[in-house]
């Protein structure tokens, strides 16, 4: 009995011995091993691991997207071994941690290398989808799906297709991929190989794939070009749907080639003949023509003379007499106006066009039909610090300065009387054609008496009487001013405006306070033009003739005489002859 007890081992000899048993198995807990399927029970899969027990696997785990799910009793799988024995004395295994395990190994590998990788997007989630990439879940955010922004991806579902790992981190079990990377390198290598196969002049067919605002877009076998708007047509396109629709085939030139960002310009007027060759000979200067308004805007208006040949009407040849008025209240788009050629720019491709020039001046017709003397009533346009603008017909307007509203008030005074919409009647005077000037009087009208300009009034030819220049006339002061004095001549009613330095010879005489209203002074008549009945008169004049006169009469028989005897002894014989008179 005491020698069986020494072989009886202990608790602690049995635990020695499990250990010693499973020792090396227990180290294989947390990692994939091989087993062999021995038996399907119903949705079960009996695996065989080689170790004193078994376990099970679901069959669903050995299916998934993409993948084939049946197997048959003798096919090798791995699995995840997580214990090696639970309360049933089975091993706890699972083919999804295996194939988990195997995934985010060779996912890794192909994250650092930048390879891409196959997987099945398999659900709908918020802000994008899951991809299975053969065991292990990643995120396919939305943005990523495609180049550009697709509504169904239902047939994208359930296809393994490649994928690029944008990050992925496995302590958080966190993956995201990206289809549109792969489908834009792909494309890229495509576009790189279509562009180098193309050249700038080249003639090739393309299909129009999407327009927009400024041009469309044409697909020319796997690289879209842009036909910028103005490369449409030689005429003005307002919108690229005038010339071209979606799925329409054309012929393109290629005009440029970016190598660098693959962008190629396309042009289709280029295939045809350019109307702005010899275009000065098909417009000569001068000429006139009929066109359709394109396009107005501040500055003037666009006429199509012919398909391709726009010339600007700017706003300046738009009206003779509508300086400050927008293009669009003279003329609207689509409107067929007769223009006529100013100048011709092929380098610039320009051409200066003219629809005034094609209208007869209306100042040219004024005074054709009204030359000066002629009476004409008009309504006052406006009134400024100078005189009157009266409108006439033709649309032009007259100016009545105010030394011509009357013959004897001040013109600020008269023109007080007037207001705007006044019908007035004036005279012409003159039609400055060049200028665009006309000139109006309404005193003269009255032939009532002088001018009331600055230093000449008008005088109708009877009442001027001997009045002529260099005679001497009496002149009564009516008002003095700072610049000189008024005077109106004796004998008759001319009045006239004396300016200070007509006042006297000596300067410091020349002062407009030293004489009062109603004084007679003698001056003389230092200009008289019957025609334009304008006269002038000073004293200053008539002093120096009078001293001239005096050294002509008296300098040769006192040749030792001063200026100071000789002008005394000539007034002494002036006072004699006066009191001889009386």
């Amino acid at each position: 009995m005491s020698a069986a007890s020494k072989h009886t081992p202990s608790r602690e000899d049995f635990a020695a011995l499990l250990q010693e048993s499973f020792g090396d198995n227990e180290s294989l807990e947390g990692s994939v091993v091989k087993g062999r399927i021995v038996a399907i029970e119903k949705d079960m899969a009996v695996i065989d691991l080689g170790l004193k027990t078994e376990g099970r696997v679901a069959l669903r785990e050995f299916a998934g997207p993409g993948r084939e799910g049946a197997l048959v009793v003798g096919d090798e799988v791995e699995v995840y071994l997580e214990r090696i024995e639970n309360a049933l004395g089975e091993a706890v295994i699972s083919r999804d941690k295996a194939r988990r395990e195997e995934s985010w190994v060779k996912l890794e590998q192909a994250y650092e290398k930048q390879e891409k990788v196959n997987g099945v997007i398999f659900n709908i989630v918020k802000g994008g989808y899951t991809v299975d990439l053969d065991g292990a879940t990643a995120f396919l955010p939305r943005s990523q799906v495609d180049i550009r922004p697709i509504r169904d991806v239902a047939p994208l579902m359930g296809i393994s297709q490649p994928f690029q790992i944008l990050k992925m981190d496995r302590r958080r079990g966190n993956i995201v991929v990206s289809r549109r990377s792969v489908l834009e390198e792909t494309r890229a290598e495509a576009r790189t190989e279509l562009v180098a196969n193309l050249e700038e002049g080249q003639t090739v067919d393309g299909t129009v794939k999407n327009i927009t605002e400024y041009g469309a877009f044409v697909d020319l076998g796997g690289i879209d070009g842009l036909l910028h708007v103005t490369d449409m047509a030689w005429r003005r396109v307002n919108h690229p749907s005038e010339v071209v629709t979606i799925g329409q085939q054309l012929k393109v030139k290629i005009i440029k080639i970016n190598h660098d960002t693959h962008r190629i310009s396309l042009g289709i007027k280029q295939l045809l003949a350019d109307p702005w060759e010899g275009i000065e000979a098909k417009y000569p200067i001068e000429t006139r023509f009929s066109g359709r308004v394109t396009n107005i805007t501040d500055y003037g208006a666009f006429v199509e003379l012919e398909p391709g040949i726009e010339g600007l009407i700017h706003v300046s040849e738009m009206s003779w007499t509508k300086k400050n008025v927008h293009p669009g209240k003279i003329v609207s788009t689509s409107q067929e106006v007769e223009v006529q050629i100013l100048e011709v720019d092929a380098s610039k491709r320009r051409i200066s066009l003219g629809l005034k020039q094609t209208l007869q001046n209306p100042w040219e017709a004024f005074a054709q039909n009204h030359p000066a003397g002629s009476i004409v009533e008009g309504e006052v346009k406006n009134k400024t610090e100078f005189g009157l603008f009266i409108g006439l017909e033709g649309d032009v307007d007259g100016m009545v300065h105010l030394s011509d509203l009357d013959w004897s008030r001040p013109g600020e005074q008269v023109i007080e009387d007037f207001k705007k919409g006044d019908m007035v009647k004036a005279q012409v005077l003159d039609v400055d054609v060049e200028k665009e000037r006309i000139s109006l009087g309404v005193k003269q009208l009255t032939g009532a008496g002088a001018p009331t300009s600055s230093t000449a009034g008008a005088a109708s030819g009877d009442e001027a009487g001997d009045l002529k220049k260099g005679s001497i006339v009496t002149c009564e002061v009516m008002g003095v001013k700072e610049g000189g004095i008024d005077v109106r001549i004796a004998g008759t009613d001319f009045s006239t405006f004396i300016k200070r330095n007509d006042l006297a010879r000596d300067r410091a005489e020349q002062r407009p306070e030293r004489f009062a209203a109603g004084e007679k002074i003698d001056a003389r008549v230092i200009s008289f033009d019957r025609k334009s009945r304008k006269v002038s008169v000073s004293i200053k004049a008539l002093e120096m003739a009078e001293e001239k006169e005096a050294i002509a009469q008296y300098g040769s028989a006192d040749a030792g005489a001063s200026l100071g005897d000789i002008l005394g002894a000539a007034l002494k014989k002036a006072n004699k002859k006066d009191e001889a008179g009386k």
